[in-house]
């Protein structure tokens, strides 16, 4: 991937024509494949930070979130900017979860919200086994 696509997807996705100081050379490490910790403050721009990535590399990013509230905010506003995200969380039905499941699976999702809780169950592991996991 290249700063070059980032930037195309920041202007498609989110709607701005530049990153914010540090979001590129954040965005680059990513890209380098190097372990990256973000610190900002709130409203800094650390989400822009994953979810370019995200969307631009192959496979599914999990996100790991443990307000629901947060969770449910950042996949509405991805998905009215045409962003393929999802969550699981205890708000869905089994049935729900599973759509998500068949999505995920297929390919469709590229952002995967999830608890902490989520995360570490037993029943969410051999999902993640099956999937591409980009970060």
């Amino acid at each position: 991937m290249t700063l070059e696509h980032a930037h195309q997807t920041l202007k498609k996705v989110f709607g701005y024509d530049a990153f914010r100081p540090l979001q590129a050379d954040i965005i680059q490490s990513v890209y380098d494949g190097r372990d990256t910790l973000v610190l900002m403050p709130t409203g800094g721009g650390k989400s822009i930070c994953f979810q370019v990535p995200a969307l631009t590399m192959d496979g599914t990013a999990v996100v790991i979130s443990p307000l629901i509230a947060l969770m449910k905010d950042q996949v509405e506003g991805l998905r009215a900017n045409g962003a393929p995200a999802a969550f699981i969380n205890s708000m869905l039905t089994a049935n729900q979860v599973r759509d998500v499941e068949e999505e995920l699976l297929a390919g469709r999702i590229k952002l995967l919200y999830v608890s902490p809780e989520k995360l570490v169950s037993q029943n969410f592991q051999p999902l993640l086994k099956r999937l591409t996991i980009s970060l």
